[in-house]
């Protein structure tokens, strides 16, 4: 081993060539790490923009659907149950599949219960709360 460093002979022209390499890295790592940090801000906002674009073409195909005069009328027959005049309109009643549903609520007791509270005192507290609260004056 001592043999193996005492052949390596250290130039000035090397010792300044080694300085510089090492002030190199010294310099370079962060402007890399700060390149790489700057690529996915670019990636993320390039598929931000793709995202707006798709949302953009959807509400251009929607728009373009409202003037069509059939769309129109299906939409006002199907959400708003329009009719025209002299057409007999069917409902169906229980029509939903019997998961759909709804459970049937239990029976309404006939005992009046007390509250915990006295819903009286708390409301009288709350406006009085509400009307000495501090507000914010406007700085402008």
């Amino acid at each position: 081993m001592r043999g193996w460093l005492g052949g390596i002979r250290l130039s000035g022209f090397m010792v300044i060539m080694l300085g510089l390499v090492v002030l190199a890295a010294f310099v370079l790592v962060p402007t890399v790490g700060t390149y790489l940090d700057q690529r996915r801000q670019i990636a993320a906002l390039e598929r931000s923009v793709q995202l707006t674009r798709e949302q953009i073409e959807e509400l251009e195909s929607e728009r373009e659907r409202w003037t069509d005069p059939a769309y129109i009328t299906t939409e006002a027959r199907e959400r708003l149950y329009y009719v025209r005049p002299g057409e007999v309109v069917y409902l169906v009643d229980n029509d939903l599949p019997p998961e759909d549903v709804p459970q049937e609520q239990g029976a309404v007791s006939d005992e009046v219960e007390r509250t915990r509270t006295d819903w009286m005192s708390q409301l009288i507290r709350s406006v009085t709360e509400a009307g000495l609260a501090t507000s914010v004056s406007d700085p402008g």
